[in-house]
């Protein structure tokens, strides 16, 4: 009798335990282990891309992947920023999903990855962006996409990785970011 009650306790405890880790095709972010896993990958093709600020630009034959979501966002995420010029006819492609307006390279702006973005939640929210020994506000403006992208609409640059502050010229400035390191910074976001 002991061991057909087992059976379906531990079968049970089992499927919990697979639930909480989100081990299903549906779910990208493991809150137990903290982890977001990419949800798919997009196959990349190579056109006419802006190159400035160093973008990458999608290669054919290339696999990228994309996320539904980010790291949770603690007192200090840890994050990359990147520099990306929100101005019309900059490498941020088209105007930004906030406000559908083009900012001045001289406006301290940002884009948040897909998941940190949530679904424009952040949307003209000031954050706090520490590096370099200093500290900045900056107006979320725009997504940058972790999901889509390698089209006209996202300049032919690939989804962007999970982890992401892409940052104006203005934030880099504020910043005192040495120009020799002017494109990835590893820095901590918060909330404002």
């Amino acid at each position: 009798m002991a061991n057909s009650l087992a059976l379906p306790s531990l079968l049970l405890l089992s499927l919990i335990i697979l639930a909480s880790l989100n081990l299903c095709f549906c779910m990208r972010y493991s809150p137990l282990l903290g982890q977001c896993n990419p949800s798919g990958y997009l196959h990349g093709r190579t056109e006419n891309c802006n190159r400035e600020n160093d973008s990458d630009c999608c290669k054919g034959g290339e696999s990228y992947p994309q996320y539904h979501c980010s790291p949770q966002v603690t007192g200090e995420t840890k994050a990359i920023m990147t520099i990306n010029s929100f101005a019309k006819g900059g490498d941020g492609g088209g105007p930004s999903e906030c406000d559908n307006k083009y900012h001045s390279d001289n406006e301290k702006v940002v884009a948040l990855s897909t998941g940190w973005y949530n679904h424009g939640s952040r949307c003209l929210k000031n954050i706090r962006i520490n590096a370099n020994g200093r500290s900045v506000l900056a107006k979320v403006v725009d997504e940058c996409d972790s999901v889509n992208g390698c089209d006209y609409d996202h300049d032919y640059q690939p989804p962007c990785p999970n982890n992401i502050v892409d940052a104006s010229p203005a934030v880099w400035k504020a910043l005192e970011i040495p120009k020799a390191d002017i494109g990835e910074y590893h820095i901590t976001w918060s909330e404002a």
